[in-house]
């Protein structure tokens, strides 16, 4: 038995997963319901009033949704600094087309949990796409096998991107704001109310838990985990939200699921997750026994 980190309980990370479930539940709903023509504002629409209609009552950030070159970030930039804006990282008015690969991406919270998922797939068929569906496999093992060896979180993310040029692909995870590979995710407290406030799309409450480290000195660490000297640290207990991005010409894929770190150990909240069950169908992945805190 190992023992959770930032005070979690078993029964936390149960609700963890139920909302993570949630999500992806979400993802996969609105994945079969996409049709050539549709904007990616409207897959994001979707998400939100599908996630709203099942209790959620907040949010990491609300959905996001790119297709086509959009899924690689072609032409985004991300910002390293508190303010920064870049409106290209917004679900905007590319319409799908057959063929077309896609990544629905969505940060729920409920009661007080959040999950922070990406769910990629394609309208048809794509090669390409499976080709690094299929690779980013090996990511979600490199991923835990050095947490569990306690490895500087740098040093991971480090390992992510040399992964990365072996295979002859861009870490597209490097777009996204302060390079992240993977964010920390924090309990919040169950108010009772509804709803909250979100600004440009990101919960007010979670980014603030979010930046709070990072802004008074980060006792516990950075929040934010790339590959940088500001990650250069044992892994934090707590959970992450591992979000590796790979991207070759046009096209571009990821998985986002939550990492439970604890004191002396590391393991995938879920092993229930459709980029799993995709990888044992096509026989890239044999079952592996879930850790319990």
């Amino acid at each position: 038995m190992t023992t959770t980190g930032a005070h979690l309980t078993a029964e936390d990370l149960d609700q963890f997963r139920r909302v993570q479930r949630l999500a992806y539940q979400c993802a996969e709903t609105i994945a079969g319901e996409l049709q050539p023509g549709m904007t990616e504002r409207e897959a994001a629409a979707l998400q939100k009033t599908w996630l709203l209609d099942h209790g959620v009552d907040d949010w990491f950030h609300q959905p996001f949704a790119w297709f086509g070159d959009r899924t690689a970030f072609r032409g985004f930039i991300g910002f390293k600094h508190l303010g920064g804006f870049n409106p290209a990282f917004y679900p905007g008015l590319r319409r799908l087309e057959e063929g077309m690969p896609f990544i629905l991406d969505c940060a729920p919270t409920l009661h007080g949990y959040t999950a922070d998922i990406g769910y990629c797939g394609v309208l048809g068929s794509n090669a390409l796409l499976d080709k690094l569906m299929d690779d980013l496999a090996d990511y979600r093992r490199l991923i835990l096998s050095m947490a569990k060896q306690r490895r500087p979180l740098a040093e991971i993310s480090q390992a992510v991107d040399a992964l990365c040029a072996k295979h002859g692909y861009e870490p597209r995870h490097k777009a996204y704001p302060f390079e992240t590979l993977a964010h920390r995710v924090e309990k919040l407290k169950d108010d009772g109310k509804k709803s909250h406030l979100s600004i440009a799309n990101f919960g007010v409450r979670n980014v603030t838990e979010l930046l709070k480290d990072r802004l008074m000195g980060g006792k516990d660490g950075s929040p934010i985990w790339n590959s940088s000297k500001s990650s250069d640290h044992p892994p934090t207990p707590g959970l992450w939200a591992v979000e590796p991005h790979l991207g070759f010409r046009d096209v571009g894929a990821k998985w986002e699921e939550l990492l439970v770190i604890t004191d002396n150990d590391a393991f995938w909240l879920d092993e229930e997750v459709p980029h799993v069950k995709r990888w044992q169908q096509r026989g890239l992945w044999q079952a592996e026994a879930l850790a319990t805190a």
